[in-house]
C-alpha cells in the first residue's frame, strides 16, 4: 500500500497520496493549491494519480483539485452535499473505491460542513477492516473541528456529537487516525497537536471533549472556545466550490516608485522578512508578516480587503513569490506586484524608512514598573482574558483597523502577544496608523511574563 502524508504547513493542512503502488493507481486526498509535491511523489513512486478525494469544501484553504485533475487528468469525488459546480463524480456514505489492492469507503460524518465525509482505508494485504482512517476536518490530534463554517453552530455541534460518536468511534480503537489539520489550522481549536497522527483508542480516553458523552455538554464545550471565523472563508469557500481553477499567481515586479505610487492608491504594502529585518527599517507604512514562519496565509487574509490591492516586500523576488502562493492558499489574489530586488532595491535609491523599537520581555517590565508604559495586548480575547499584564489595553491584531479607547497616541506604546509574531504585525499596525513610538515585545511575550512570576490580572 502506498500512504503518504504532504503537508501544508503555513496553513496546518495535510493532504494524503494513497494506493497501490503494485497495480500502479494512486488517488489524492484534500489536495494543497501547489500540486507539485503530488506529481513528483507519483513519479518517484511509479503511480498515476486516477482519482481526487475531497473530505469536504475547505474553508480555511483553497484546494488544488481542479489544478491536480487539469494536470492529470484524475476525476474528483466529492459528497453530493456539498453541490459542487466543477466537474466531478458525487458519492454518498458507504460510497467505496478500488485503488488495486486498496480499498476507499466513504463515512459521511457531517458536523464541520454538510458534506463532510472521513475515509478509511482497506488493506486487503492486511485483512477486511479499515486500519487507517483519514478523518479531514471531523477529528484532529487533540480536538475536535469547530462546526461553524457552513450550518448555525449550535446544529453544527450536534451533528459533529453524532458522527463522532456513530461514525468514527465506532471504528476499532487500532485504527490509525490522519487528521486534515494539524496544531495551528483556524479550523480547530486549543487542544490540537502538532503530532501528525493518533488512534481511535487513544483519542477515545484522551480526547477531552471525545469524553464527554452527554451532547447537551458536548455542545455547549465546544462552542465555548471557537475562535474567531476566519474573515475570507465564504470567499474560499465559493473558489473551491466553482468551476474555475486559481491558476499560477502573477508577480509584477515593481520599481520603489511604483510601489510608493500603489501605496498611495491605497494598497496594502506587506513586508514578508524577517521581524528583525523589518523593525531596522521598513517601506513606510507597510505592515510586518513574516512568510519565514508558520501562519503566514491567515493572518494575510485578516488584513488584506476583499477588494484591496496587495504589494510584496521581501528579502529578494524569490520570497515574494513564495508570499505570493501562500496567499493564494487563503484566497488572495489581488496581488498588484513585489518591489523587484526586495528591500535592498529601496534602501540603494536612498527612500525614506521607517524603524520599531524592539523590547525583551525583561525590558518591557523594567520599564513598565518604572514609568507605566502603554502595554497593547494584541492576543485573542480567550488568550487575554485566562491572563494579562495590569492595566494592558487589548485588541485582537486582526481588529487594529481601528485604535482602542484609552490609547494615548503621543506616548510610547508597548505591543505584546505571546511569542513576539502577532506583536510584529500588531507593531506595525500601530506605526502605520500614526503612532511613532512603538515597542516591539520580542523574544517571548505573556506566558515569559507569567513564569517570571511577575503580576497579571485575568477576565476583562
Amino acid at each position: 500500500m502506498l500512504f503518504r502524508q504532504v503537508t501544508h504547513d503555513d496553513l496546518g493542512c495535510a493532504s494524503y497520496l494513497i494506493g497501490d503502488e503494485v497495480a500502479g493507481v494512486a488517488a489524492v486526498v484534500d489536495p494543497k493549491l501547489d500540486i507539485d509535491e503530488y506529481l513528483r511523489l507519483a513519479r518517484y513512486t511509479g503511480v498515476r494519480i486516477e482519482h481526487i478525494l475531497e473530505t469536504h469544501t475547505h474553508a480555511d484553504h483553497v484546494s488544488g483539485h481542479a489544478l491536480l485533475a487539469e494536470a492529470t487528468g484524475a476525476t474528483i469525488h466529492i459528497h453530493r452535499a456539498a453541490e459542487a459546480s466543477y466537474d466531478h463524480e458525487p458519492f454518498d456514505d458507504g460510497w467505496e473505491l478500488a485503488l488495486g489492492n486498496v480499498t476507499v469507503r466513504a463515512i459521511h460524518t457531517p458536523g464541520h460542513r454538510p458534506e463532510h465525509t472521513a475515509f478509511a482505508l482497506i488493506d486487503a494485504d492486511r485483512g477486511p477492516k479499515p486500519w487507517v482512517v483519514l478523518s479531514g476536518d471531523t477529528l484532529f490530534v487533540g480536538d475536535i473541528a469547530r462546526p461553524d463554517l457552513a450550518v448555525d453552530r449550535e446544529e453544527g455541534a450536534r451533528g459533529m456529537f453524532r458522527s463522532l460518536h456513530e461514525g468514527l468511534l465506532a471504528l476499532p480503537p487500532q485504527t490509525e487516525v490522519w487528521p486534515g489539520h494539524l496544531g495551528g489550522s483556524l479550523c480547530g481549536g486549543p487542544g490540537m497537536d502538532l503530532k501528525v497522527s493518533s488512534t481511535i483508542g487513544f483519542e477515545r480516553d484522551h480526547n477531552d471533549l471525545l469524553r464527554e458523552t452527554d451532547e447537551r455538554r458536548f455542545v455547549e464545550r465546544a462552542l465555548a472556545t471557537l475562535g474567531p471565523q476566519p474573515p475570507n472563508f465564504k470567499r474560499i469557500v465559493e473558489i473551491n466550490r466553482g468551476r474555475e481553477a486559481l491558476g499560477e499567481p502573477d508577480v509584477k515586479p515593481l520599481t520603489p516608485r511604483q510601489v510608493e505610487r500603489c501605496a498611495e492608491n491605497g494598497a496594502l504594502v506587506v513586508d514578508v522578512r524577517t521581524d528583525l529585518q523589518f523593525d531596522e527599517a521598513h517601506v513606510p507604512g507597510a505592515v510586518a508578516i513574516t512568510v519565514l514562519r508558520a501562519g503566514f496565509g491567515s493572518k494575510l487574509a485578516w488584513l488584506a480587503e476583499p477588494d484591496g490591492d496587495v504589494v510584496l516586500v521581501g528579502r529578494d523576488d524569490q520570497d515574494a513569490r513564495h508570499a505570493a502562493y501562500l496567499a493564494a492558499s487563503v484566497g488572495v489574489t489581488r496581488i498588484a506586484g513585489a518591489l523587484h530586488g526586495g528591500m535592498t532595491s529601496w534602501r540603494e535609491e536612498s527612500r525614506p524608512v521607517q524603524r520599531v523599537e524592539r523590547a525583551t520581555v525583561a525590558e518591557l517590565h523594567e520599564r513598565w514598573s518604572a514609568n507605566g508604559l502603554q502595554v497593547l495586548d494584541v492576543r485573542e480575547t480567550s488568550e487575554y482574558d485566562a491572563g494579562h499584564i495590569p492595566g494592558s489595553l487589548h485588541r485582537p491584531y486582526h481588529d487594529l483597523r481601528e485604535l482602542p479607547d484609552g490609547l494615548d497616541r503621543e506616548g510610547p506604546v508597548a505591543v505584546i502577544c505571546a511569542s513576539g509574531q502577532r506583536a510584529a504585525v500588531g507593531a506595525s499596525l500601530l506605526q502605520r496608523q500614526g503612532i511613532d513610538d512603538v515597542v516591539h515585545v520580542v523574544e517571548g511575550g505573556v506566558p515569559q511574563w507569567q513564569r517570571h512570576g511577575w503580576p497579571l490580572e485575568t477576565g476583562v
